[in-house]
């Protein structure tokens, strides 16, 4: 397994070119976080966490071999738009036009479409303040990408800070009316990215209303309170005590509705626990939603970097975002980007260790 940290050369962050995954920038400060990057996809390829006794790892599941991105691992640790999560059968309608969108084999819009924001390749630049340290990535997609309107300009910062944080921060703008909704698809174990299951760990949400969905996991009906179901995670409880509930046959993959929502400052929205190792990692955000997704669907085809192939619940996926199919749904947060207007969004992972 990935139990060190890879060397930093020293810092501002180091970058070395890659056929398929782009550049890789590994960045961190010595002593805490490291992160490693990757341009195609904007993706979180690995982040080396200390556990409780001072032992690293890699907490982030990545493949093997990059090129996997393009098929089966395609989301591992990628920026996903223009729209992250799901738009019904790939159609919405804004300001009296309808658009349609392409769809995956469901007939719905995932993550973007069939060539999302997780198959290009952005550009990069390094950032180095004296507390943060990492990359800035942009990508311009044009009018009509993946049926979506006007040409957007999107840039992203991931940034390790040296209070073992780390930052995403998203920001674009639009030359006409559309859909905007980016967030992070890294998968978590804080175990280490081969240690197995994610069992183990313990999850709390701050929501206390969650979004049910039909089989296509589109929204099926309004919010609905978490209190008495499977989707109560107001206090922390062990995973395998959470999936052993009614109603989570599979696993979660679901929104949680977050509260407080819209003042632009971060909020917690979870905490992630390992008893194994004492890695403690808690999430703020900016967005209204949670989506958390257990691996469920995990069938081991994906070998990872470790040389494990990752099974069901290898890891979790806990995506700050909008709601899904949000286009469609007036009752919920817009997600809908105007000219004049800059898109943000903000999620911070703050990790720690406890006895």
């Amino acid at each position: 397994m990935n139990l060190y940290p890879p060397p930093l050369t020293g810092v501002p962050p180091v970058c070395r070119p890659d056929t398929y995954a782009g550049q890789r920038w590994t960045f961190g400060f010595p002593g805490g976080l490291t992160a490693e990057v990757h341009t195609r996809g904007a993706r979180l390829h690995g982040l080396w966490v200390p556990d409780r006794y001072g032992t690293w790892a890699d907490v982030v599941l990545a493949p093997h071999d990059p090129a996997l991105t393009a098929t089966a691992a395609r989301y591992f640790g990628a920026t996903v738009g223009r729209y992250a999560n799901r738009i019904a059968h790939g159609r919405f309608s804004l300001d009296g036009k309808s658009h349609q969108l392409t769809t995956q084999e469901d007939g719905h819009s995932l993550h973007g479409g069939t060539d999302g924001f997780d198959t290009r390749l952005w550009e990069a630049e390094s950032v180095h303040t004296p507390e943060w340290t990492g990359v800035l990535l942009h990508l311009r997609s044009s009018d009509g990408d993946q049926g979506f309107p006007g040409n957007l300009d999107v840039t992203v910062s991931c940034l390790v800070g040296r209070d073992n944080e780390l930052s995403f921060s998203y920001a674009a703008v639009t030359d006409a009316p559309t859909p905007v909704n980016l967030t992070n698809h890294a998968y978590f174990n804080l175990e280490s990215e081969g240690a197995g299951d994610i069992l183990g760990h313990e999850l709390a949400v701050a929501a206390s209303h969650y979004t049910p969905v039909d089989a296509d996991l589109i929204p099926s009906g309004d919010h609905r309170p978490v209190a008495g179901t499977a989707f109560d995670l107001r206090r922390p409880l062990s995973l395998a005590e959470a999936l052993a509930r009614p109603g989570t046959v599979g696993g979660y993959d679901h929104n949680f509705v977050l509260s407080p929502y819209g003042d632009g400052t971060p909020h917690r929205a979870a905490v992630l626990y390992a008893p194994a190792t004492g890695r403690h990692m808690e999430v703020l955000t900016t967005e209204p939603g949670l989506q958390v997704y257990t691996a469920g669907q995990f069938d081991g085809t994906v070998l990872g970097k470790s040389g494990t192939h990752y099974g069901a619940g290898a890891g979790i996926a806990l995506e700050t975002q909008h709601f899904p199919d949000s286009p469609n749904r007036p009752g919920d947060p817009s997600p809908v980007l105007r000219p004049g207007v800059e898109y943000r969004s903000r999620t911070v992972l703050r990790f720690s260790t406890r006895g």
